[in-house]
């Protein structure tokens, strides 16, 4: 027992900073009994002054008595936020200081059931968001309920079933009607509910996942075999010799280049695009320095070349 609290000595109590006494209350009382200070809280007791010649068992009681009062007080000096330290460093015995903290921070009946009308009302009016998970609304559900037990009221885990139960989303009502026909709803625990809630929407997760990477897969596929169409062509397979594989090859050269282009707007040929056209009205002819013909398509050069052949 001893080396067990001198153990949990060494951890930090709960600070209180005036938020949420119940829970502190509960956890500070926890951590005390294990330090083996709660005793000077429930009894209250007092050190009795050592009587003329003690013996050694009457001293050692004596020190451990006083001892543990004084470490009690410490520790409540210790969980408290400086403003509420303030407040409590006039009092004498811890007794005081934990009574002072439970009647001004919890309040008497009338204030503890106006908290608790005050949380079921929350309690009701929650509602699962669409970007909620299972695990954030049942956390929530389940804090709102502790908070109920603490302040003496009852939550029971059935009501909690049926909250659950009738605020979840549409995508949910399988798994839902599956309890239904099942189970007796009012045996159902929570613990299994929220399971069986939250293997349904991991699956659905992951059929979501897999269809993403298979769209992406599959786009990724398709842009792939279009860049080998363009970029290869293909075998028929049948054996030809070099003649007539080199027919072939001048002929498919011929077609590609005949079929690349579409036809020209000037001379509505398809050999070339419309912009290297010789006969496009914006081209000049260096010979006669005319618009619309180049050298090569020159009238005057070719009275010129004849006049010549004649002389």
């Amino acid at each position: 027992m001893e080396s067990g609290s001198s153990n949990l000595s060494i951890l930090a109590p709960p600070v209180f900073d005036g938020e949420n006494y119940q829970a502190w209350a509960v956890r500070m009382q926890a951590y005390m009994e294990g330090c083996d200070y709660w005793e000077v809280i429930e009894e209250d007791y007092e050190v009795t002054p050592l009587p003329k010649n003690p013996t050694m068992n009457q001293i050692k009681m004596h020190n451990e008595r006083t001892t543990r009062k004084t470490k009690a007080r410490s520790c409540l000096y210790a969980s408290v936020s400086p403003a509420i330290f303030n407040r409590i460093m006039a009092f004498g015995s811890t007794k005081e200081i934990w009574d002072y903290l439970k009647v001004d921070y919890q309040g008497d009946e009338r204030i503890k059931s106006m908290k608790v009308l005050n949380l079921i009302r929350e309690f009701e009016r929650l509602q699962i968001k669409e970007s909620e998970s299972i695990k954030e609304y049942s956390d929530k559900l389940i804090d709102i309920a502790n908070k109920v037990r603490v302040l003496g009221a009852d939550l029971s885990d059935s009501k909690l079933v049926q909250k659950i139960l009738i605020s979840v989303l549409e995508k949910y009502e399988a798994t839902i009607v599956s309890f239904e026909n099942t189970k007796d709803l009012t045996q159902l625990r929570v613990v299994e509910l929220i399971s069986a809630l939250q293997a349904k929407e991991l699956r659905r997760l992951m059929r979501q996942k897999g269809s993403i990477e298979r769209s992406i897969e599959g786009a990724l596929k398709a842009t792939m075999q279009q860049g080998e169409k363009g970029e290869e062509r293909k075998w028929d397979g049948k054996k030809s010799d070099c003649n007539s594989g080199l027919e072939t090859v001048a002929k498919g050269n011929s077609t590609e280049n005949y079929n690349k282009y579409s036809s020209c707007k000037y001379c509505r040929k398809q050999n070339h695009p419309h912009f290297r056209c010789w006969r496009r009205p914006d081209v000049k002819c260096r010979r006669c320095n005319l618009m619309g013909h180049i050298e090569r398509f020159c009238k005057e050069s070719k009275i010129s070349s004849r006049v010549e052949y004649m002389l």
